[in-house]
């Protein structure tokens, strides 16, 4: 004799792995946009150590993200300043006087939910996303 499943076994599988489903899913977005804040904060402390360090070699601050990127050596390995980088568009405002640097979720909510600034000397602030 074949033994086969019923409809009512397939249909309580199926409602299990839906019940699965619904608590997974938001956990797994959650985690998508802690990474992507603390990929952000990291991001814009990366960018003010590199304009920290070229201020401590040439005694002033550059006026241009090109000044990091093309330096020899490099400050900076690739670009930041108006780009999109793992959920978050960055903008940077350098000054001969300082800069400011920040960084806003692409999605908010979505792909983060706060927007990150640091200034001159690597204050880092937060705040809930607009």
């Amino acid at each position: 004799m074949k033994k086969v499943f019923t409809l009512i076994e397939l249909v309580t599988v199926i409602i299990i792995i839906g019940i699965l489903a619904a608590i997974s899913i938001p956990k797994l977005s959650q985690s998508y946009r802690i990474g992507n804040e603390s990929n952000a904060q990291a991001t814009l402390k990366l960018i003010s150590a590199a304009i920290e360090n070229y201020v401590a070699a040439k005694d002033a601050y550059p006026t241009a993200e090109a000044n990091l990127t093309g330096a020899n050596p490099a400050y900076l390995n690739r670009s930041y300043c108006n780009q999109k980088y793992q959920g978050y568009n960055y903008g940077c405002d350098l000054q001969s006087t300082g800069y400011s640097l920040n960084a806003a979720p692409i999605s908010c909510g979505a792909s983060g939910s706060q927007k990150f600034t640091i200034t001159t000397g690597g204050n880092l602030t937060a705040a809930a996303c607009p």
